[in-house]
């Protein structure tokens, strides 16, 4: 099996069809179904964030998996393949390694260095494995990928060009509007995103801060977490939207809705001075940007200063895509040596077909053998086995871990005619089952989190 990654990101598609792509909780299950369906899909793990949806499969062939995961996707937003294809990006085997590891580093991200994503594949990796989806190949490679993130965000200065979507558009936002400080603003979601946009504006000074949500039990939580230090969060129901609008002057949406929350009726007659739009779908009708004296910021106008910031920490990039290059290898090396396993049992497994054909063959010529000395030709026809499969064996392995090594397991095939199939299937993880780790740990990093 090898790794294909299926997607579209902000640097593909257009914000309406990654709003159309985006895979909610409740969507989640029947598409990983669908996918496993295909007849060259064996594991599955779908990632979805504020600005990529991406599908991550360990697949039996290139072409027939890219058909089955590129059917599915186009099925789901309901259009032709052909006319999806140019804005999805493909990746398989080495390559799929290389771009799940630069985007857990942070060097995919609209805002490079952010480390959202690690909490996010994380999350992606739960889900996919309560209904089983990932089998021992893509267990490893996002266990893994969660390590490469850290140790990115852990030994090099890559923050510095931005910890979140989030801090950018407050940037932004800052700079074509008002200072924060002293503002009132208004937060209309109150999930991770809403919690983090809080967050944010409190350590920027706001003068007040106020979060709206469907659910008061969540805007409540959220209130009560905040620092003893942090400004106090007022919270606000849905219904009482209209009064706090007129109030802010800073409004920041980041909800889970698929339909638009702030449209021109809703704001009536308050005239926010900044509205930032986080959410995929929309949050905000784009006629809002229309109106006088309010500055509309969404994901899509977020490109060009996010470049900006990428090169001012290019140093830093140059040594997160160092630690990239040094973790693809060695993971590559290691599925390698996974991937001659099935052979090795195979050749041990028909060399004890032998021993005991040849066993029972002397049985029947020797009938009169006493138990003890048929013991031991036993033994010692088991000890010349042993011995003789003992260095190719252990040789191979170590062969497999370099370039071109899967060479000498199919050498060992052809050579003893083997069958590997039986060998080759895939095992399933839990999302909770403890699984040794295959690399050495790395460092851990202080945070643990794309929106």
């Amino acid at each position: 099996m090898s790794i294909l990654v299926v997607g579209l990101s902000h640097h593909t598609a257009s914000v309406d069809l990654l709003e159309r792509a985006v895979v909610g909780t409740a969507d989640r299950p029947a598409l990983i179904q669908d996918l496993l369906a295909g007849a060259n899909v064996g594991e599955v793990v779908v990632l979805s964030t504020c600005n990529r949806v991406e599908l991550y499969a360990a697949v039996s062939s290139f072409h027939g998996g890219l058909h089955d995961v590129g059917s599915v996707l186009a099925g789901r937003l309901g259009v032709d393949v052909a006319d999806l294809a140019e804005s999805l990006y493909v990746h398989y085997a080495d390559d799929a390694v290389q771009h799940l590891f630069e985007a857990v580093g942070g060097l995919d991200s609209m805002v490079v260095g952010e480390s959202q994503i690690l909490g996010q594949i994380r999350t992606a990796y739960n889900a996919a494995a309560e209904l089983g989806a990932p089998g021992r190949l893509l267990h490893e490679l996002m266990q893994q990928a969660l390590r490469v993130g850290k140790r990115v965000h852990t030994e090099t200065g890559i923050d510095r060009a931005g910890q979140s979507v989030v801090s950018l558009a407050l940037k932004v936002g800052a700079a074509a509007t008002r200072p924060l400080e002293g503002a009132s603003a208004l937060v209309i979601g109150a999930g991770s995103m809403g919690a983090l946009v809080a967050a944010t504006l409190s350590r920027s000074g706001v003068q007040s801060l106020t979060v709206a949500n469907r659910s008061g039990i969540r805007a409540a939580r959220l209130a009560r977490s905040q620092d003893e230090d942090a400004v106090p969060i007022q919270v606000v129901r849905f219904d009482e939207l209209g009064t706090a609008l007129k109030q802010a002057d800073i409004v920041v949406s980041a909800t889970a809705s698929t339909a638009t929350v702030l449209t021109v009726e809703t704001l009536g007659d308050a005239r926010p001075q900044l509205i930032i739009d986080l959410a995929v779908p929309r949050d905000v009708d784009p006629r809002v940007g229309e109106l006088d004296g309010v500055h509309l910021i969404d994901i899509a106008s977020l490109g060009s200063q996010a470049h900006s910031d990428a090169v001012a920490v290019q140093d830093e990039v140059t040594a997160a895509r160092a630690i990239v290059v040094e973790e693809v290898a060695a993971f590559l090396a290691w599925q390698r040596t996974v991937d001659v396993t099935p052979t090795v049992a195979a050749l041990r497994a028909r060399a004890d077909e032998v021993v005991v054909s040849e066993l029972a063959r002397l049985a029947s010529r020797m009938p009169d053998l006493d138990e003890r000395t048929r013991s031991e030709v036993e033994r010692s026809v088991r000890r010349v086995v042993a011995t003789l499969l003992h260095v190719p064996t252990v040789r191979v392995k170590e062969l497999a871990s370099s370039p071109n090594g899967q060479a000498y397991a199919n050498a060992l095939r052809e050579l003893f005619g083997l069958d590997t199939a039986a060998a080759s299937a895939p095992a399933v993880f839990s999302a909770n089952e403890a699984v040794a780790p295959v690399f050495t740990q790395r460092p851990k990093a202080t945070t643990d989190g794309e929106a």
